[in-house]
């Protein structure tokens, strides 16, 4: 699995939380799982390109 997530960029976001070093691995699934089933609604589209409304 790719990691996509950076862990300061979270930090960033929440300024005023914590961050369990558990967060950025948990959202990094999410955000592969939410990539793979873009993928597969692109290609069922017959399409080769990855397209917001893919997401």
């Amino acid at each position: 699995m790719v990691d996509l997530i950076i862990k300061s960029k979270i930090k960033e976001a929440v300024k005023e939380l914590n961050v369990s070093s558990d967060v950025p691995e948990e959202l990094n699934k999410k955000v592969n799982h939410l990539l793979e089933e873009a993928a597969w609604r692109a290609k069922a589209n017959g399409r080769r390109t990855l397209q917001a409304k893919d997401l």
